[in-house]
Order: structure tokens, then sequence, then C-alpha cells
């Protein structure tokens, strides 16, 4: 069988796919990475298999500063209704809600950062790409905003400890998830010292958050690349239509 060819939407050097991009190519994909803010042009992404769109700092309501963000939107649109398999990442799951309809805003709670517990909700059980869950999940935040209202038809998959969305299904084969499972300790270690003057003065252990980090690695992959791979299943169309039902 040919390799499935997923795009995957880079935002930020220091925003790679990691740990997703690795679990992927195990599960057969082949990865083509687009760096717009280097200078790659956006390509359709219905023209691939499957797409991810990965983290960055700026945000999902940023068109007028990031030129790429409102093509982008609008390639997100066609795939959703194309059903070609979306997964977005942290600044990803903003743009995936806000190109829908949703709304993203800061969250009035402040940053979220480190090692959080996955509230799973109901539905999750029964969704195609979630439903290889533990419900023991933990998974790294690094997160400002968060999407605040969900567009028309998409289910909240987890909520994290204060009620913001933390997984959401947007479509048939569209999903998001606030947190990063992509990164390791190395990934975080350059956001923890882009943040740290702000961390210092919030009284933030950046070292705890760190070793927390980790020490949790065994855990994170253990219950982060079943999911990665059943993403990679839905675009081979491996049981996914099944699932749906």
């Amino acid at each position: 069988m040919a390799s499935l060819r997923v795009l995957v939407v880079e935002h930020q050097e220091s925003c790679p796919p990691r740990l997703v991009g690795d679990w992927l190519e195990e599960a057969g994909c082949t990865l083509e990475v687009c760096r717009p803010y280097a200078g790659d042009d956006l390509p359709a992404l219905t023209s691939y298999d499957a797409a991810v769109v990965l983290g960055g700092e700026m945000s999902a309501n940023d068109d007028d500063t990031v030129p790429w963000l409102t093509p982008l939107k609008a390639g997100i649109r066609d795939a959703v209704a194309a059903g070609t398999p979306l997964l977005g990442i942290c600044l990803g799951h903003q743009v995936i809600a806000a190109a829908l309809g949703g709304t993203v805003e800061r969250n009035p709670r402040g940053q979220t950062v480190g090692l959080q517990p996955v509230g799973w909700t109901e539905a999750a059980a029964a969704d195609a790409w979630s439903r290889g869950r533990t419900g023991t999940e933990v998974a790294i935040h690094w997160n400002n905003d968060v999407v605040v209202a969900m567009p028309e038809g998409a289910v909240v998959l987890a909520r994290s400890r204060g009620g913001e969305v933390q997984a959401a299904r947007f479509g048939p084969r569209a999903w998001g998830i606030q947190a990063h499972p992509e990164a390791d300790t190395e990934v975080v270690r350059r956001w923890a010292e882009s943040d740290r003057e702000d961390h210092v003065a919030l009284g933030l252990d950046q070292d705890e958050v760190l070793a927390a980090i980790e020490a949790a690695r065994p855990a994170l992959v253990a219950h982060w690349r079943p999911i990665a791979q059943r993403f990679a299943a839905v675009a081979a169309g491996t049981g996914a239509e099944e699932a749906l039902r």
C-alpha cells in the first residue's frame, strides 16, 4: 500500500511535529512539512491524505499580522467539507475552531503550564480518534488562549480541570487538542526559556515543571503514541467508518 501523504503546517521553528511526527511515520505516513513563516506556499490541505496543524506563539485571531492564517482557515473549511482527516494541536486546535465559526480568547484563568490530567467526556469513548484512550492520560499544556465557544456541531471530547475545552471533534474526521502530545522535554525547555521572565514574576518553578515532564516521558509516550497512530488509521480508512457510527 502506498504511504499516506500528510501535510504538517508548522507555524514557527520552535514548534515542530517532533513526537507526533515520529509516530505518524511509524504508522506508515510520509510527512511534508510546510513552513509558511519561512516563505513556503501553503498548499491545498485537500490534496493530501491528511493534515496536521501545529502550535505557535501567535493567536488564532492574528489574521492581520500572520498572513497565512486566513488562507489556512479557508483550507481547513475545505478539508472538513471534503472529509480530509485533520488534527490541530494547541494553536492548530484553536485555528480549526475559529475557521469553523468558534471563538478563541485569552483564558481568564491565565496561562496553563505543565502536566495536566485529560478529562475525557463520555463522547470520547465512541469517537474514531479518541476511543483509544485509557482514561488515565496526562498531557503537556503550554497555552494562553482557549476555545471559549465551539463551532456549530462540534463535540467536546475532553475538558481540563478548569472546564476549558481540551479536545474536540470539529467534523467527522477533524479533531483538535489543546495540549501538546508532540512535545518532548527539549521542545518544552525552549518554550520555558522564552517565558522565563513571566514565570519568575508568577513564582512558577520552571525546573520543577520540566523535571515532572521528563519523569512522565514514558507515560506520555504510552498515552499518546496509540492516539497519534489512530489518527493515521483514520486517514488510511482502517476502521474509521465503523468507529464513527
